[in-house]
């Protein structure tokens, strides 16, 4: 079956509004145009989209000439999960930084300049902030995305970020309910789950999403997570007893859900995409994000014929379908009533990140450590980096240093040689060894003794949660590995 849309085809408008599909390029392909005129409603753009901002801000004026108001969405978190940014680093540190220095203020003001500079891009809908909990240490997806592992601290910084954000006309979509912090799997790959009861969920995971519908949030995003405490049988994304019952019957919350990544494992690996979009929809959901993995028109008419199938079996209300997309229409209104306009510019504060980095960082020093003065060896022990982040994006101290002290050198190892390794390259400089969660990577841990063993005086920065011990001649915390942070941990090791 291939799907068709006329203007008096209702059911068909509907399928497609609801989707919330990427594509490859810089520039929007013909059949995303189409598409656009058929009924589709958003766009989203990954980081093979952007190579600049004013890349984005023409490509964004190329979609609204063929549909005024489409929703362009974005997953910028800032930190390290960013798209506008993905091949410099991010101007803007993560969650986990801004919960280090605890002033709802500057949260607030970091969220309104990165609205700013999304809204100037052309940029109407983010999927963020991360309202996780990273109640467990070793979570392999959320980390630094999440502002913490207190729960209420992580729930005034949730609403302060949805007012900023908000302030500059940016939706955001609050994520990943009923809360990915509790999880040892990535559900890009598997199906995590969460066995904690209800009371421990009411009081820990729900918190800060109580705080971000209380805050205004436009949207929430759906994890896909089994938590048997609020439904055994299917994970949030396909639950109505998650989406329809608890997020809107006892949250109280009237605004848009988005699911994940329909093409995430957890669900294309257990239900495939197909059943999982009809599912999530009469569940409650009421779009679907799909496009960070399969980008192509065909992945669009798939999802579409299966939510028009759906309707047509039995198995999805029309009503419900029909409830979905007006939901994604007057999100559109919104974030057209809220268009920044000409003069919005004015409220720029394009410092604003790089000061909340510096107030971020940690500063531990063991013994006698003066600033370098000579260019050193950055040895970058550089785990695998989940999808969520991706491998595009640069991080790390070694360019920033490199400004200040021309003539630095650096590698990036990996493995149970790379303490031995690293020595080997570094030769007679002196080592500032980056890492990135030691405690959650038994052979960084390793590498860091080796070369602690044999080089005492090595300085050691930390970009992701800082759980291990400090140790080093000087170890920083930087909580994050955005562009920024490395600035700021830069300058403190060349005693800026």
């Amino acid at each position: 079956m291939t799907t068709i849309a006329k203007a008096t085809d209702t059911l068909t408008r509907d399928a497609l509004t609801v989707l919330q599909p990427g594509f490859a390029g810089t520039t929007a392909p013909d059949w995303l145009l189409r598409r656009l005129g058929e009924g589709l409603a958003s766009v989203a753009l990954f980081g093979r989209n952007v190579t600049s901002p004013e890349q984005v801000a023409a490509l964004t004026a190329q979609l609204r000439a063929e549909r005024e108001d489409v929703l362009v969405a974005i997953d910028e978190e800032g930190g390290d999960v960013t798209r506008l940014e993905v091949r410099t680093g991010s101007s803007f540190p993560g969650n986990h930084a801004l919960g280090a220095v605890d002033d709802v203020g500057l949260t607030r003001a970091v969220a309104a300049e990165l609205g700013r500079r999304l809204a100037a891009a052309g940029v109407d809908f983010n999927w963020a902030p991360s309202a996780d909990v990273n109640s467990n240490p070793d979570n392999p997806v959320i980390g630094v995305r999440a502002f913490g592992a207190d729960t209420d601290l992580v729930a005034r910084h949730t609403a302060a970020y949805v007012t900023g954000m908000q302030s500059a006309g940016v939706a955001t979509c609050t994520k990943h309910f009923p809360g990915h912090g509790d999880t040892g799997i990535d559900s890009h790959h598997a199906m995590p789950r969460i066995d904690v009861d209800a009371g421990v969920l009411a009081e820990r995971d729900l918190v800060p999403f109580r705080a971000a519908v209380a805050a205004g949030t436009r949207a929430v995003m759906s994890a896909h997570i089994l938590v048997p405490a609020l439904d055994p049988d299917r994970p949030a994304t396909l639950s109505r007893r998650i989406l329809t019952d608890l997020l809107r019957g006892e949250l109280g919350y009237d605004g848009l859900i988005v699911t994940d990544g329909i093409e995430m494992k957890a669900i294309a690996g257990t239900y495939g995409i197909e059943r999982g979009t009809a599912m999530a929809i009469a569940a409650g959901a009421d779009a679907i994000c799909v496009g960070g993995g399969l980008c192509d028109e065909g992945t669009v008419r798939r999802l579409s014929d299966a939510l028009v199938e759906a309707v047509r079996a039995g198995e999805l209300p029309e009503e419900r379908l029909a409830d979905a997309a007006e939901r994604v229409r007057a999100l559109a209104r919104w974030t057209a009533a809220n268009r920044p306009g000409d003069g919005a510019s004015d409220t720029a504060d394009g410092d604003v990140g790089l000061r909340a980095a510096r107030r971020a960082l940690r500063v531990t020093v063991a013994g006698e450590s003066a600033p370098l003065t000579e260019p050193p060896y950055v040895a970058a022990l550089t785990p695998v980096a989940n999808i969520a982040v991706g491998d595009e994006t640069p991080w790390g101290v070694a360019a920033e240093l490199g400004r200040l002290l021309p003539g630095t050198e650096t590698g990036s190892f990996n493995g149970a040689d790379a303490g031995r390794e690293a020595l080997a390259a570094a030769g007679s400089r002196r080592i500032v060894a980056v890492v990135r969660d030691e405690h959650r990577h038994p052979w960084m841990a390793a590498a860091l003794d080796v070369l602690l063993a044999a080089r005492p005086d090595t300085i050691v920065v930390e970009m992701g949660v800082p759980r291990a011990e400090p140790r080093g001649a000087l170890h920083l915390a930087t909580h994050g590995a955005a562009r920024v942070c490395g600035r700021a941990a830069a300058e403190a090791v060349a005693g800026v």
